[in-house]
């Protein structure tokens, strides 16, 4: 079934007791499949063809923002509202875990250069109607340089005007996979990192259920998946302070920049059909950092960290879907470029389904 609106109720069910679950593929899905069942009193096994540090995982590679209104761009209502079941379920989830986890919630803020104004006036059509649809969204507002200088000090000088979107938010992807990860160990998960394994494997008896949260590695057994690939740099700019993730309207190269603790920047792009996993190239790294600096001229001075390239699993229709394939199995796939704004919704139908 595809998955095109969020549970009524963001605590998700308990399933029957004295169950087993295995786990094929414990990046984000996987770790809050496991962590999740494990907490519930059931037996659980995880397979993982990388390490602890999700290497191999579109979830590492993540700006990790959940930002529903100003995904609306370029996605259908159920996933926005998705993303509206996430910022009531991440702090929950969040805080029962027992590794502190960086969780923001200051809103979005969308920028743009005066030659960009007819591209950023067609963004805002876009999500003006979307607020005709969902109503409940909080409402954009629009900024003048006075309130400009109000929510983020640091672009005043740059930029006259701007849309700000409240509410929306961020975490820490690497500190949330290191933290489940951990959370795992505790709770007594049996984890094989290093160890990949296929549906056909893995052997049921009569009280186990097989969760597949493989991501493209599902591929043999789901041909409709295809990657997109993505490209993200983390650089260290102690000279800048932003206190939101902002995204900056272009019509070749729109970029976010998401601040995450210590001065570190997460800067990324829009997404490249293609499954090619190569480092960046040169155009696109210079593209990336020159909009970063058109954004905020400290970043000059930045250092940095790493630049990284990864293929998100994504179907034809760029939803996610849960499917059953045979007796006790599941899939859980295709969250597109949308894994931590729509994981929760996710996490709570796939439990829903379980019990």
């Amino acid at each position: 079934m595809t998955l095109q609106s969020h549970p009524s109720q963001p605590t998700p069910l308990s399933c029957p007791p004295q169950r087993s679950y295995t786990i094929l593929g414990t990046g984000l899905m996987g770790r809050l499949l496991a962590v999740t069942l494990a907490r519930q009193g059931h037996s659980v096994t995880t397979y993982d063809s990388g390490g602890p540090l999700a290497e191999h995982s579109a979830a590492r590679a993540a700006a990790s923002m959940l930002a529903p209104l100003a995904e609306s761009a370029i996605t259908e209502p159920g996933v926005v509202r998705m993303g509206q079941h996430a910022l009531t379920r991440w702090p929950q989830l969040l805080g029962a875990l027992s590794t502190p986890v960086f969780f923001q919630q200051n809103g979005t803020l969308i920028v743009w250069h005066r030659q960009d104004a007819t591209d950023a006036s067609r963004l805002r059509q876009q999500l003006e109607k979307t607020r005709t649809t969902l109503p409940d969204l909080p409402a954009m507002q629009m900024l003048n340089s006075a309130s400009m200088a109000e929510v983020e000090p640091a672009l005043a000088q740059r930029f006259a005007q701007g849309m700000y979107l409240p509410g929306e938010g961020q975490l820490d992807n690497r500190q949330l996979l290191a933290a489940l990860a951990h959370e795992m160990e505790q709770l007594g998960v049996t984890v094989h990192w290093n160890c990949p394994k296929n549906p056909t494997d893995i052997r049921l008896d009569s009280n186990e259920w097989l969760l597949d949260c493989r991501g493209l590695g599902a591929r043999p057994q789901w041909p409709a998946l295809r990657g997109v690939r993505g490209e993200v740099i983390r650089i260290h700019a102690p000279g800048v302070t932003l206190q939101r993730p902002t995204r900056l309207v272009h019509p070749r190269y729109p970029i976010y920049i998401a601040p995450k603790p210590e001065h570190v920047f997460v800067i990324g792009a829009t997404e490249i059909e293609s499954e090619d996993l190569s480092p960046p190239s040169v155009r696109s790294s210079l593209e990336l950092l020159s909009a970063a600096y058109a954004v905020h001229p400290g970043f000059a001075e930045a250092r940095i960290l790493e630049i990284t390239t990864q293929c998100r699993p994504t179907l034809a229709d760029n939803l996610p879907m849960i499917r059953q394939t045979a007796p006790r199995t599941l899939e859980i796939n295709g969250l597109y470029r949308h894994g931590y704004m729509i994981a929760p919704a996710m996490l709570d139908v796939t439990l829903e389904v379980l019990a």
